[in-house]
């Protein structure tokens, strides 16, 4: 559920175009102002005030807040003026390029996404950089990372809610089978984890959990099959299997512990909450929200509050749905 507070009676894309324009016009910029229409307006809105502007004033908006702005305001300004499929495209880009063993965000766009929206993501990223995803994710990434990425990325996976049971209680053996010899890296459970759908992996697992698991796991609540892929926790592409499982099953889960993790840390982590605000304002977040009040003795506003200032924190409490912000 979305967090996202849209007035009631929104101006026209011209109005919001114009007040954007006075913004940046001046000695300063009118941060306020920006946060005002930017932070309260849905995908819909702000693509039309792109367009417009763009029509107007002969110039790109993106370009305009990029000579404007700066540091964490920039970036969350500009990650959310981005349509969503050109804001993945352009996460993964930079995730491929940084690539390092411990990024998960290739593995969160391609799990956590409809397939709709992994295809959407996948064609603006060959508009912008004439390349396709796949390409670019098997050229930066090595070894097992690669084997596992590479057909999570090229997935198009069914949506729907139809199971096979029986298929279901067959994989759950295989992923037993495959896990219990430490083949972690075995083609059966990229096979499962990329091709099957949602509602389908979700019924495996859940016939894992009963055959051969204990209880839920109580701090995330999900399956069993997380408890025995713990084997070396420090081991990155464990971890990454791992974050593959959440995203597609409990992903409130997995933001909700990227939030904590990004808060929580020695000096935050501005770079992860600000790509979960992000992405996740007109998807989920409400949701997220509610899973971080229950795992942390403060809400996430609270949290915000404190370990976040200025401008940046105005503009992250708008999404939170803050109407004042």
């Amino acid at each position: 559920m979305s967090t996202l507070a849209v007035p009631a009676q929104v101006p026209s894309p011209a109005e919001d175009s114009e007040q954007l324009k006075k913004a940046f016009k001046g000695w300063g910029t009118n941060e306020d102002l920006i946060i005002s229409i930017l932070g309260h307006r849905n995908a819909a809105q702000r693509k039309a005030i792109r367009k417009t502007y763009a029509e107007t004033y002969g110039e790109d908006l993106l370009k305009d807040l990029d000579k404007e702005l700066s540091n964490d305001f920039e970036r969350i300004v500009m990650l959310w003026t981005l349509d969503p499929a050109e804001r993945d495209a352009f996460l993964a880009n930079e995730a491929t390029k940084k690539w390092t063993s411990s990024n998960q965000v290739l593995a969160e766009i391609a799990c956590s996404r409809s397939s709709y929206g992994l295809l959407l993501a996948k064609q603006q990223y060959h508009s912008r950089y004439k390349k396709s995803l796949e390409e670019d994710v098997a050229h930066h990434t090595t070894g097992d990372f690669r084997k596992l990425l590479v057909p999570l990325v090229s997935s198009y996976r069914y949506e729907g809610d139809e199971l096979n049971m029986t298929l279901a209680k067959s994989e759950a053996k295989l992923l037993h089978e495959r896990i219990s010899d430490k083949e972690y890296n075995h083609e059966d459970i990229i096979r499962i984890l990329a091709t099957r759908s949602k509602a389908q992996i979700n019924a495996t697992l859940n016939h894992y959990k009963n055959e051969f698991g204990n209880d839920i796991n109580k701090i995330y609540e999900c399956f069993s099959v997380m408890q025995d892929l713990k084997a070396d926790p420090k081991d990155e592409y464990l971890a990454i299997l791992r974050s593959t499982i959440k995203c597609l099953i409990r992903p409130e889960k997995y933001f909700e512990k990227s939030l904590r993790l990004a808060i929580n840390r020695l000096g935050t982590d501005e770079g992860a909450l600000t790509r979960v605000v992000a992405t996740r304002a007109e998807v989920d977040l409400k949701i997220i929200k509610e899973e971080y009040h229950k795992r942390n003795s403060v809400t996430l506003d609270q949290a915000i509050k404190k370990d976040t200032r200025g401008d940046y924190e105005a503009m992250l409490l708008a999404l939170f749905g803050h109407e004042n912000a």
